[in-house]
């Protein structure tokens, strides 16, 4: 007893007050932003661009994003991004695929990689210490890569179960499908993970060419956060990256040829399947778009929903009021794909084969209230949410380092959080009401549905569901 009294006399470790000093934060909002350390880049004179964000912790995550995906692939050889980036982790001309993994493993280091429609990333998450091995590791496999043929034929078969496992992943089979039919004869409605058929045929040179024509300096970003100095960031890249080709072949520079978006529909109807998923879309703003910002505001109005919310009736989205209320859905969430000149802006909902028909009325009636009657107060609350997700997205040095990396790529710098604190503070309820008529309102939307959706409304139904008549 005695020494609890002891600890409680000294009040700066009292459990009552520190309990009453942790509602209050040391720092603002306002102050977190303007705090936050800025972003440096610099380009090598091949064009390769080095970004990089110091935040002094004692670990980072440095990577390369590289400005190609399956937008860039032809029919022919859609898949071969997602194929190299199974290829990448299996030896380099100077590392046996176990002497890489070694090297990787006794930094305690993770690596990874993705692709997706027009960025390809390789990065790694390691000690701050560990830095100069790191690029150089990634410097490796993405410049020397060995190709072995004896490796191309092995992940031939897991390239196969991986798509194979990706069909039971209906929120992804249903947003591949949007893309595919809103997208229908432009290299954007590819799937990134290609077609089977083209996992069983891709061949080493397919692959070689891939690298020769799109992994070159001006499309490459070496993007880190954690504990780096940007000045040992630059030189490490003057020392693994400089070789980095500028030139292409023929001066065959490939162009992106515009992708069209097309109002139309595609459904999978399986009956034995015990929910629908299904997603809505119109064409949206490109990410470099003024447009982005009250886009965001909007969908950030509408929301998102899963039947585990507790709330209820008192959910601040009405759309997820509804769909609780009334039991229409199981989930649903409103998204935003942007790419470099299109997007797609759009309500994705799983729901049962009964409720289809109310989801989609009440989804297409959300848009409208949109176009025409949104409020200060759903603005303002719509503001703060976007503002919370987008700090919260930002949680730790992978998810900072792969915001760096895209935005190099998609803006040719990075936006800082000050920046988009001061766009949505901008945005008006008249501004959400002009964007959103320019985008939806009477608009021809895309629309993909998976499962038993005999209930989904004619096309000609949603079509005419994008316009009120108003007098």
């Amino acid at each position: 007893a005695r020494d609890q009294t002891w600890v409680c006399s000294d009040a700066s470790s009292s459990p009552i007050l520190l309990s009453l000093r942790r509602g209050q934060a040391t720092v603002t909002y306002a102050q977190s932003l303007l705090g936050a350390p800025e972003t440096r880049l610099t380009a090598l004179d091949n064009g390769l661009r080095i970004a990089s964000e110091e935040t002094g912790h004692s670990t980072c995550t440095v990577g390369l994003w590289i400005g190609c995906g399956s937008r860039y692939e032809t029919e022919k050889n859609n898949g071969a991004g997602f194929f190299l980036e199974h290829m990448a982790f299996k030896g380099t001309k100077k590392h046996t695929q176990m002497a890489l993994e070694q090297q990787v493993e006794s930094m305690g280091a993770h690596l990874s990689a993705y692709t997706s429609r027009e960025h390809t990333a390789y990065y790694m998450k390691t000690l701050a210490k560990d830095l100069p091995k790191a690029v150089e590791l990634l410097s490796e496999v993405v410049q020397s890569n060995a190709l072995s043929e004896a490796d191309i034929e092995q992940q031939r078969s897991v390239v196969l179960r991986e798509l194979e496992e990706v069909e039971g992943s209906l929120q992804d089979v249903c947003l591949d499908l949007l893309h595919a039919t809103a997208f229908q004869g432009t290299p954007l409605g590819h799937s990134v993970l290609g077609p089977s058929q083209n996992a069983r045929t891709l061949s080493r040179q397919d692959l070689v060419d891939f690298i020769k024509s799109h992994y070159k300096a001006p499309r490459m970003v070496l993007a880190a956060a954690g504990g780096v100095t940007h000045e040992e960031l630059v030189g490490l890249a003057k020392q693994h990256f400089s070789g980095v080709s500028f030139e292409y072949e023929d001066d065959a520079v490939p162009v992106l040829s515009p992708c069209r978006f097309s109002g139309s529909e595609i459904r999978m109807r399986d009956d034995d399947m015990p929910l629908a998923h299904i997603a809505i879309a119109v064409e949206g703003a490109s990410a470099a778009s003024p447009d982005i910002v009250p886009l965001m505001v909007a969908n950030s109005i509408i929301g998102s929903y899963d039947i585990t919310f507790g709330g209820g009736k008192h959910l601040s989205s009405r759309l997820a009021r509804l769909a609780s209320e009334e039991s229409l859905c199981h989930s649903f969430q409103a998204f935003h794909s942007s790419y470099s000149d299109t997007g797609l802006l759009g309500i994705y909902f799983v729901t049962d084969k009964h409720h289809i028909d109310d989801m989609m009325h009440w989804s297409q009636n959300a848009w409208m209230n949109l176009c025409t009657t949104v409020t200060e107060s759903d603005v303002a609350r719509a503001k703060n949410a976007l503002k919370a997700s987008l700090v919260g997205q930002l949680d730790g040095t992978t998810p900072k380092c792969d915001d760096i990396g895209r935005h190099v790529l998609n803006y040719g710098r990075r936006i800082p959080l000050a920046e988009w604190d001061a766009r949505i503070d901008a945005v008006t309820p008249r501004m959400v009401r002009d964007v959103c008529s320019k985008y939806i309102y009477d608009k021809c939307p895309a629309v993909s549905a998976v499962g038993p959706v005999e209930q989904l409304p004619d096309y000609n139904r949603m079509r005419s569901a994008m316009y009120w008549l108003r007098f």
